[in-house]
């Protein structure tokens, strides 16, 4: 009546496009056969979108006696999750209608059938819809892809269920599934992932909703007599619903159990007793959303919206327990009935619970997908409002369904929850997941906890991410169960193959009594069965005795550069003339040096490294003891000079900087010697320790060493020499009894100690007295020459005098 109609079928989510000629194009003598299957909830509009759900759980079949026609489907036992996901398709439909911007002037209706959850009821409700108007039907899978999906494949779902138990390293588990195309095919997958993982399937268990307890039975002690600690179930929830009545009743608890989508998270099944053998369970699910306003649509729903209707009829009864009936008159004395002003909004059931809006909020895109496509079509545009061809433009009175197709594919538009709606090329969304457990909260009640996350969109070694939340498994426990067929072997026995049983089942033979000699860089573990890395050692930078060398070398540089500002600032002073500037900033700058140069003995050595520690130090200690050495030579020169107190006479200026040259200049043609002819180079010992690599460096040329830190010495020695002859010239100031002092502190007391302990030190501990030995040295200098200077700067500045510095002479000579 009135014109061509688009029907659209939408199945659990699923959509199903068909498209339905008018009358005029093709004339078709029909007739009915048989009684027709009518829609338990419809409306007319514009256009009709059909809808099948598994209103009913039940399904009351009979084997043909093909002697009669087959009698008419019975289904029985309500199922209210299922009559919500219906209802939110209503509400859908309902709030598209209302809004102007989408569809105007168009209004949709709709026709929901039953499925019952099985494929005979579902394939009537889609002949049904089908055969409404008498017309010429076209499916468009003949002629287009037509299949649309706002749930992800299954596939993607198989394919996270094996990474899942690859990753808690589960390689011995049972499976059950639907013995449908959703359990077979998803099943499927899984086997051929997971064995591909290396995880083995001890057994695969196919049921249906309506086997008998005899099959149900044997499938559970199929169960029960498996050593898989791991269960997949792989069901829709009338599969789950059987199966979980027979485990209770067989009392089959203690299993990890490992759950697909369907049942994951329904709610009606956290119960005390289920939560018994459920408990701790983990499994993916498709992610959950808020619809605003669907809950108080649910709540409006009552009998008198349709007092015809035996469905919503059904549905108050169930919910409240009760018959309905038209007057309070006919109620009687055994019965407890109800007239329809009972208050949805006091029950709480699987109708009115929107804390998990998974499956509905699917059913939610999917009717809008098919208006916004029928939108698209209507106002020949594309989704980013570009014109659209003209072919695949459609009017209010011809809509043929490759054009709405077309916008289906094509389709893409943002929900009020901000997720974005599109398909790919196969018509399915991406894939995404949470990963729930099964946790109870402070009151004992079952909450499903989201503890990861898997997008089949990112990379495949991004996809799966576990979240920080600790994991509660079966039976309440907080230690991960162990699925394993044969436990590891022991150390000294080795794996065997068991014919014909899986390779993650075998057993543990003995090796043979014959050893082997380990590697150089490896040696054998406790147990003698295997060879495995040595430990290596070296003196870090990261290691408690590190980080004290490295403090103490960085303190000793900011000492010696702030004794620098200091004697800068007070450069023009009597004490510091009389110091010899020259020579005092030359002197600070080689003991900066020392200091520094102790850090290139921490850390892994390198080629550069060891050639650079010890000629560095040789190098920056011969200037340090160079400008020692002519610091002597000036205090004996000043006192030979006719005015005592006076200024450093001019000629001795440049034999200060030709002895300071010259010295270094030897001590640097020692070590260019040494480098060029046997240079320092790491080196692995693995002689010293039978369980520890240390890395060090090889000298290359012992002669070179010692000639370095001989020469050293040797300026020392003349240091020493000399200020000792000079430790009593007259003068208030005089360096000759400090120099004296803090040479025989340095070599009396560090390096005539430092030989032996170097010689007997083993592995970091070497270079560790080595480090002390040039820190040491460098603070002695440090300290012994420069404190009296600066405390008479700082704290005694009255004696920073020319006259006090002249003082003593002057009394002597009176």
């Amino acid at each position: 009546e009135g014109g061509p109609r688009v029907y659209v079928m939408l199945v659990f989510g699923f959509l199903l496009l068909c498209s339905i000629k008018t009358k005029g194009e093709t004339k078709v003598n029909c007739s009915m056969i048989g009684k027709p299957e009518y829609a338990l909830l419809s409306k007319d509009g514009d256009i009709i979108i059909g809808g099948a759900f598994s209103i009913h759980s039940k399904i009351n079949l009979e084997m043909p006696s093909f002697t009669e026609k087959p009698h008419r489907l019975m289904c029985t036992s309500l199922n209210l999750r299922e009559f919500r996901f219906a209802q939110t398709m209503i509400f859908a439909i309902e709030e598209i209608n209302s809004k102007a911007s989408l569809l105007p002037n168009i209004s949709i209706g709709y026709q929901i059938f039953d499925s019952c959850g099985s494929t005979l009821a579902s394939m009537r409700s889609s002949m049904a819809l089908i055969n409404e108007t008498c017309f010429l039907v076209i499916f468009i899978c003949s002629q287009f892809p037509s299949f649309f999906r706002t749930i992800p494949s299954d596939f993607y779902q198989s394919r996270a269920l094996a990474q899942l138990v690859k990753h808690f390293r589960w390689t011995w588990v049972g499976a059950v599934r639907s013995d449908n195309d959703y359990g077979n095919n998803g099943m499927a997958t899984f086997v051929e992932v997971a064995e591909r993982e290396g995880v083995c399937i001890e057994y695969s268990e196919a049921i249906s909703r309506t086997n008998s307890k005899e099959k149900i039975a044997k499938v559970v002690e199929v169960i029960k007599k498996g050593t898989a600690k791991v269960l997949v179930a792989f069901l829709a929830q009338g599969e789950m619903d059987v199966l979980l009545e027979e485990i209770i009743r067989q009392n089959v608890t203690g299993l990890q159990w490992v759950g697909s989508e369907s049942w994951i998270t329904a709610r009606y099944l956290a119960t005390k007793i289920v939560s018994k053998v459920l408990g701790g369970a983990v499994g993916f699910t498709i992610s959950k959303s808020k619809i605003p306003g669907l809950r108080e649509f649910l709540l409006k729903v009552n009998p008198s919206q349709n007092p015809s209707n035996a469905l919503l009829r059904e549905f108050w009864e169930m919910a409240f327990g009760c018959h309905l009936f038209p007057t309070i008159s006919s109620k009687t004395e055994h019965e407890k009935f109800c007239n329809g002003s009972e208050n949805l909004s006091n029950m709480s059931n699987e109708f009115t619970d929107v804390s998990e809006l998974r499956i509905s909020n699917n059913v939610y895109k999917a009717v809008y997908a098919i208006a916004y496509a029928l939108h698209n079509t209507l106002a020949c545009k594309t989704s980013n409002g570009a014109p659209e061809n003209k072919g695949t433009c459609g009017t209010k009175d011809l809509i043929v369904s490759s054009q709405v197709m077309h916008s289906l594919q094509n389709v893409n538009f943002t929900m009020a929850s901000g997720e974005t709606i599109y398909f790919d090329q196969n018509g399915d969304p991406t894939a995404r997941y949470e990963l729930v457990n099964w946790q109870k909260n402070g009151a004992g009640e079952t909450t499903f906890i989201t503890v990861g996350h898997y997008d089949a969109s990112l990379p495949s070694e991004q996809q799966f991410v576990m979240n920080s939340i600790n994991i509660v498994w079966a039976g309440d426990s907080h230690t991960k169960p162990s699925s394993v067929c044969s436990e590891s072997c022991r150390p000294g026995f080795r794996q065997a193959v068991i014919k014909g049983r899986p390779l993650c089942c075998f057993e543990c033979l003995r090796y043979s009594a014959e050893c082997i000699k380990c590697p150089l860089e490896h040696w054998s573990n406790e147990n003698h069965s295997m060879c495995v890395l040595k430990k290596v050692e070296f003196l870090s930078f990261e290691e408690n005795m590190g980080i004290l060398l490295t403090a103490f070398s960085l303190t000793g540089v900011s000492l010696t550069i702030a004794v620098a500002l200091m004697f800068y600032h007070f450069i023009d002073t009597p004490l510091v003339k009389a110091s010899n500037a020259e020579l005092s900033f030359l002197l600070l700058f080689s003991l900066s040096l020392c200091f520094l140069c102790s850090l290139t003995f921490i850390g892994q050595p390198t080629e550069w490294s060891c050639m650079l520690r010890h000629t560095a130090f040789g190098i920056t200690f011969a200037l340090c003891m160079s400008c020692v050495l002519a610091r002597t030579i000036a205090v004996v020169m000043a006192f030979k000079a006719t005015v005592p107190g006076t200024s450093v006479p001019q000629c001795t200026l440049p034999l200060q900087r030709v002895s300071v040259f010259c010295c270094t200049f030897f001590q640097v043609i020692i070590c260019t010697l040494w480098l060029v002819l046997a240079p320092p180079i790491p080196y692995k010992n693995i002689t010293h320790s039978l369980d520890t690599i240390i890395l060090e460096c090889d000298l290359g040329s012992a002669i070179g060493f010692w000639a370095v830190l001989g020469y050293i010495g040797l300026l020392s020695v003349l240091c020493f020499v000399l200020a000792f002859l000079a430790r009593k010239l007259p003068d208030n100031f005089n360096e000759a009894k400090f120099i004296t002092f803090s040479l025989l502190l340095i070599f009396c007391a560090v390096w005539i100690t430092f030989i032996p302990a170097y010689v007997s030190s083993p592995g970091k501990f070497t270079v560790a007295v080595e480090i002390f030995a040039i820190l040491a040295s460098s603070f002695g200098l440090l300290f012994c020459i420069f404190t009296p200077k600066c405390y008479i700067i700082l704290l005694k500045p009255e004696q920073n005098t020319r006259k006090h510095i002249m003082g003593k002479t002057h009394n002597k000579s009176q």
